[in-house]
């Protein structure tokens, strides 16, 4: 979990990492070796432990089953609230492991993508820290067909990241780090989008100091970043929302939503664009957040009102983003000049 010890609260980056890796080791040992039946049954004690000594991560989760559920939350619905992301994070070790017959995946919208993959245009999968990502990813190894690059900031959560990456090494061979800088994260995009792969990036939640834009969820101004739409304006691609939520049990249902279709915007439109597709998104997620509360995994303050990203909101077009040419030596988007972003993560 990722939220901020500082007193604003919403620096994430910050948290310390849950578990540490000798205990994600014994959990997907376990998992492997006995099977998800008596993995799950640590669940409740890990819970307990997360409860009792994250107080951070409790407040801010108490804080949004507020907004989300419309009443104050109890403590009980702060511990289903750790459950279900501990449940997620025990799944990734068999759907990345090539156990997806495991599960009940129900896929909605699946035509959206075969569309665009028909039409050898690639396409950017935009989802957000809601249920889980690895179900997508789990698809992806069913169907050789279909190649899914993920991007991913490897630097957060290493120990999470080492022990899932060491179940799937062909699948960790295709994320796409976003701890590079600006410039090389849109290249490898871009090629991505060439090889005809579908691309997913999380476009809910903001680096410190990485430019955003406020628009409404849940009953409040949330800041969303604009670094993934404005590679979205660069490359010209269609984009496609993506969610993979945990519906208990064995269940995941993985929903696809056509959003933009190839939406290459001048770099004078962009300050007029973004801020819309911004809050279309922002609706669309809420919409999704309804439907599965106990899903969403921003354990930190994702309302904080931070001057700082207060006056990029205002401000215009994001300040201080790489262009693409500039550090490259040349325009990825094709489209004569464009802002890029520092980290779509």
């Amino acid at each position: 979990m990722s939220a901020d010890h500082s007193p604003r609260g919403g620096d994430w980056t910050r948290r310390p990492e849950g578990g540490g890796r000798f205990a994600l080791w014994l959990i997907s040992t376990i998992a492997r070796r006995g099977g998800r039946a008596p993995a799950r049954a640590l669940l409740y004690p890990i819970t307990l432990y997360f409860l009792l000594t994250r107080g951070p991560e409790r407040r801010a989760s108490r804080a949004y089953l507020d907004r989300v559920l419309g009443r104050p939350a109890r403590l009980w619905d702060v511990a289903r609230h750790i459950h279900t992301f501990a449940s997620t994070i025990l799944d990734r070790v068999f759907l990345l492991g090539g156990q997806r017959q495991r599960y009940d995946i129900r896929v909605e919208g699946l035509d959206v993508l075969e569309g665009h993959l028909a039409r050898g245009t690639g396409a950017l999968l935009f989802g957000a820290h809601l249920g889980s990502f690895d179900a997508l990813r789990a698809l992806a190894a069913s169907r050789p067909d279909v190649q899914v690059r993920v991007v991913l900031d490897k630097r957060h959560n290493p120990a999470i990241v080492e022990v899932l990456d060491a179940l799937n090494p062909e699948l960790a061979r295709r994320v796409i780090d976003a701890g590079q800088d600006g410039p090389a994260i849109v290249l490898a995009i871009r090629e991505a989008l060439e090889e005809n792969a579908l691309v997913a990036v999380l476009a809910d939640r903001a680096r410190p100091g990485e430019p955003v834009r406020h628009a409404p969820f849940l009953g409040g101004q949330a800041g969303f970043p604009t670094a993934p739409w404005a590679i979205a304006a660069v490359l010209g691609r269609p984009v496609v929302l993506a969610f993979g939520l945990f519906r208990g049990g064995n269940r995941y249902d993985l929903v696809f939503e056509a959003f933009e279709d190839a939406p290459a915007v001048p770099r004078a439109e962009r300050a007029r664009v973004l801020p819309t597709w911004i809050r279309r998104y922002a609706g669309r997620l809420q919409a999704r957040v309804l439907d599965a509360p106990y899903n969403w995994f921003n354990f930190y303050d994702f309302w904080q009102d931070d001057d700082a990203r207060s006056v990029a909101n205002r401000t215009g077009p994001p300040q201080g983003d790489a262009h693409p040419r500039d550090a490259a030596g040349a325009d990825p988007g094709g489209s004569g000049g464009a802002t890029a972003a520092r980290r779509p993560s």
